[in-house]
This record gives structure tokens, sequence and C-alpha cells, in this order.
């Protein structure tokens, strides 16, 4: 039977506390990961309230450009499954952010739109996100136009 051996003080010393990433370190999906995590927990450190993340922001603002949005078209348009989708429009709706009334032509569809009071949180939660995205302006500098065209390549070739 084959033992795992436990790293040695001397073997972890030696890292200095570094991990080795190998192959990782060059894989750019493994890098948007690290630096996705890195921006929404600044973004979140920056608002002070945890449940108003950057999942938050991104589906409040969709809702308030496309009135009467559908929860599947929000779905789509924020690249997460029903699955998630549902508890935040659940949430929403019970934290009286958005309302959410069923079509007149199709039983299965429902439209959204935000409150007033979600009008409200949404300002505050854009002056917080314009204000992160000018931190993160200022890492990229003058490549940030070139940096979202890549990005959007990725999305458009991926999806």
């Amino acid at each position: 039977m084959n033992e795992t051996k436990e790293p040695t003080d001397a073997a972890q010393s030696e890292r200095d506390g570094k991990i080795r990433l190998g192959p990782l370190e060059n894989f750019i999906g493994f890098n948007l990961r690290l630096a996705q995590d890195a921006s929404f927990q600044t973004y979140a450190q920056r608002v002070g309230k945890p449940h108003l993340g950057p999942g938050r922001f991104a589906a409040m603002m969709l809702i308030h450009e496309n009135p009467g949005i559908t929860q599947m078209e929000l779905s789509r348009a924020i690249a997460r499954d029903k699955s998630s989708v549902t508890p935040l429009v659940q949430t929403l709706l019970r934290e009286g952010l958005i309302t959410r009334t069923p079509s007149k032509t199709d039983r299965r569809r429902a439209h959204l739109r935000l409150t007033q009071a979600g009008e409200e949180v949404l300002g505050s939660l854009l002056a917080h996100a314009e204000e992160h995205d000018r931190k993160l302006d200022a890492i990229v500098g003058d490549r940030k136009a070139e940096l979202l065209d890549l990005l959007r390549k990725i999305i458009k070739n991926l999806t």
C-alpha cells in the first residue's frame, strides 16, 4: 500500500510559503479565474455588504436596462444556469428590489422590473462599480480597450 508522506518542514520552508502552479501558471483560463476572484472580492469589500456582490449588480443592471426581461433571458445574459438565477431572482423579489409580472401570452414566462427601491440600490451599486472599475483602469492603463477586445473575443469564440 502506498502511503502519502507529509512534506517535511525543510521542504515547506524551501518553498517559502509559495505554491508551485506548474502548467497552471500559463493557462489563460486559470488566470482569468484568479483575476475574476480578485476583482469580485475587492468589489464586495468596497460595497461592504457581501449579499450585494457583483452577480447581483449585473442582474439588477440588466433588469434596469431591459425592463420586462424574462428570467430565461436574464440567465443567458449573465451566463448563469437557471438553478443559480432562480434563487437570485427570489431574493431580489423578497427584498422588494424587483417585481415579477406574469406574461399575458405565455404562462411559463414572467417579466422582471426593478422597483423604486431596486433603482436606489442599483444607483449605489453602480457608484461602487464605477469606482472599482477606475481601480482596474489604473492597473491596465491605456490597454483597457485591447483587454476588453480580447475578453470579448474569448467569450464570442467559446459560447
